[in-house]
């Protein structure tokens, strides 16, 4: 599948198969490394999408994130995920009500849901904590997924979950589960590129894994902008910037004649 673009069906094709990549990329540059590396699902900021994105990225089947609370009513929700497929997504994440996920896919919109920890949500779940760990709250997470499948939804993202939990759920449920640090009896393991990359100084979750130290680059290359800057600033106040190589010549006939008309003024 990796000269073309998958559908859903080929996704769906391919549940208890093998292990899919996927990754959160935010700009261009991270979604063209994740084309080039061989990632297979990608989720997306919306304002990411358009041909530039595609050039990027032109195999990714791509997630195009309906944020909670930018958007109220279905109809809203609607617009928002036809525009986001015609800029170029294959599918729409959202963690909107179920009747509004029924209304989308009535419209014929691939959807995925969200099931477990769903930080927009957490306050009902105790906070930014695993969820399911007690058999009362993994079958419901259980139920949620259940009835996202009802409601039309072809994958769910099941996040902080326990792995034996997920495991069990992915096997009874013909949606495309994909795991953020639920474990790999899922369909598809998900992870942040900023993660990845090591990319910031704030808290990693467990379920991270950082193969790169970004934020010590970035350290680097201010530390080399603000000396180049003052080397800059430096050579100004000494008159050592802007040599004679760095300004526009002027014919000194052109120059004198110039000088004259100034004079006659």
């Amino acid at each position: 599948m990796r000269n073309r673009r998958p559908t859903v069906h080929d996704l769906l094709s391919l549940k208890g198969k093998r292990q899919l990549t996927m990754l959160r990329v935010v700009t261009l540059e991270e979604a063209e490394a994740a084309e080039k590396a061989g990632i297979d699902l990608l989720s997306v900021p919306p304002s990411l999408l358009g041909p530039a994105f595609r050039e990027a990225a032109p195999t990714c089947f791509t997630f195009p994130g309906l944020e909670y609370g930018d958007y109220v009513t279905a109809e809203e929700y609607i617009r928002a995920a036809f525009a986001a497929l015609k800029a170029g997504g294959d599918a729409v994440y959202s963690a909107a009500s179920l009747s509004t996920v029924r209304r989308m896919r009535d419209e014929g919109i691939p959807v995925c849901g969200h099931v477990g920890l769903i930080p927009s949500k957490a306050t009902w779940t105790g906070g930014f904590r695993a969820v399911g760990k007690t058999s009362a709250s993994a079958w419901e997470v259980w139920r949620q997924v259940k009835a996202y499948e009802e409601a039309g939804a072809f994958a769910v993202e099941i996040e902080v979950v326990p792995s034996e939990v997920a495991s069990a759920i992915s096997k009874r449920t013909s949606l495309l589960m994909l795991s953020m640090g639920a474990g790999a009896g899922c369909d598809a393991q998900y992870l942040f590129a900023e993660d990845v990359l090591g990319a910031h100084r704030g808290h990693y979750p467990r379920h991270a894994k950082v193969y790169r130290n970004f934020s010590a680059e970035f350290d680097r290359l201010q530390n080399e902008r603000i000396a180049a800057f003052s080397e800059y600033a430096e050579d100004v106040r000494s008159g050592a910037y802007p040599e004679i190589g760095h300004e526009v010549a002027m014919p000194p006939e052109e120059y004198a004649d110039f000088l004259k008309r100034l004079g006659s003024d």
